[in-house]
Order: structure tokens, then C-alpha cells, then sequence
């Protein structure tokens, strides 16, 4: 049997406390969806980390680790820092004790390279993802959360065409990932437009519908997903 689906019809108490054996999960979204928010009270709830790019650069980095001295390089000299090294990298932190049980990846894969490198990763060590996790937010929506984001923020650089120009460039790059997850029916389309906790509730009945119960109650808030 595939990890986290039910043994025919709903799941028992002990079919729920087995598919919690191991999650592990994408979460992708626009900016302004409340991915990251969404992200890190998912992997709570089912006992994982919660990884993106970012943090595992800052780590290695703040650490002085090889691979991070390789990314301040990098970034000190203005480039982007490429596949192979950003692949590297999440391949070494998913190896980590922490991620053993699962995991919820927020940013990554970001391209088909990097989408081809975690399911080479995965299948090397007999796993496999569990969920996509998409928050579906209207463009219009995304914008005027930013723009609000930008305000609040003191950013005036954050102007309405720069942050569409960032969401075309989202939409560019993630399609193609969702369309290859959704062939492989691991997507769960969640409508991102509403409270923290309406959000919450949404993706979490949609884990269920899969099998998937998470090991504690999520420590949700009452704002509006941002």
C-alpha cells in the first residue's frame, strides 16, 4: 500500500497514527499567499521541519560550513547561486537527522533541474513525496496584500508593476513543477483566500481526504493569510 492512503473507505484511528509514519510535503504559492505561514504550522502539526532555500543558505553560512563559504561567495559577488550548489545543499539538509520521519520543502523545486535532482534524491533512498501542497491566491488578491505588505513596511520600492513583475515571473517558472506533480496526482489545490485559520482548516481537510493526519493540533492564529 501507497504510505498515507487509507485501507479502503475512511481511515481507522489506526490507519491515522500510520500514515503519520512519515510526511513528506512541497508547499508552492505566490508571494503574499501565506505559504511560508502555511508551511511552517503544516510541518508542526506532522512533526517535520519545515525547509526553504533560503534558511539552509543562511545556516550554512552562519555555521561557516564548506558548501556555505561556497554560497556567500556567490552571493557577495552578486550572482545567483546555481542548481547544482542549491541542489547540493537541500540534498545534505534533507539528509539530516530532523528530516528522516519527513518533511515540508517551501521554495523548492524552483526549475525542472532542481525538480529532477529531489526526485533522483528521494527515490535513492526508497521514498517519495507525499503531497503538493498549491495555495491558489487571484493575482489581484496577491497584489494588494504586498502592496499593503510594502506600507506597512516603509518599501517604496515595492511599486504595483514590480510586484506583478514578480508574480509573472512566479507563474512562469512554477507551472511547468505543478503541471509534472499534477500528471502525477500528488497536487492539492487549496484555495488561499481567507483567515489564517480558514486557510489552515482547508489544507489540512485536503491532507486528510488523502490519508494523512497530522500528529498534533496546528497553533494556528485568527489573521488574515498574508
Amino acid at each position: 500500500m501507497t504510505r498515507g492512503e487509507p485501507h479502503g473507505g475512511a481511515a481507522s484511528a489506526t490507519d491515522s497514527a500510520s500514515a503519520t509514519d512519515s510526511a513528506r510535503f512541497l508547499i508552492v504559492g505566490p508571494q503574499g499567499s501565506g505559504k511560508g505561514t502555511q508551511g511552517v504550522l503544516v510541518a508542526e502539526a506532522f512533526g517535520v521541519p519545515s525547509i526553504s532555500t533560503g534558511d539552509v543558505f543562511r545556516e550554512n553560512i552562519s555555521k561557516g560550513t564548506e558548501l556555505g563559504a561556497r554560497v556567500q561567495a556567490i552571493v557577495e559577488s552578486g550572482d545567483l547561486v546555481p542548481d547544482e550548489l542549491t541542489c547540493e545543499l537541500v540534498r545534505d539538509r534533507l539528509s539530516q537527522p530532523d528530516a528522516a520521519r519527513g518533511f515540508l520543502l517551501d521554495g523548492f523545486p524552483r526549475n525542472g533541474t532542481q525538480l529532477d535532482d529531489l526526485a533522483e534524491f528521494l527515490e535513492s533512498r526508497g521514498e517519495s513525496l507525499d503531497a503538493v501542497i498549491e495555495l491558489s491566491v487571484p493575482r489581484e488578491e496577491s497584489i494588494a496584500r504586498l502592496r499593503q505588505r510594502a506600507i506597512d513596511q516603509g518599501r517604496t520600492d515595492d511599486t504595483e508593476e514590480v510586484i506583478a513583475n514578480r508574480l509573472a515571473i512566479y507563474e512562469r517558472e512554477t507551472a511547468p513543477i505543478l503541471d509534472v506533480y499534477r500528471d502525477q496526482g500528488l497536487v492539492v489545490q487549496i484555495d488561499g483566500v481567507g483567515s489564517l485559520d480558514e486557510v489552515t482548516e482547508r489544507i489540512f481537510a485536503a491532507l486528510a481526504g488523502r490519508g494523512l493526519s497530522p500528529i498534533a493540533e496546528p497553533n494556528g492564529g485568527n489573521g488574515a493569510a498574508a
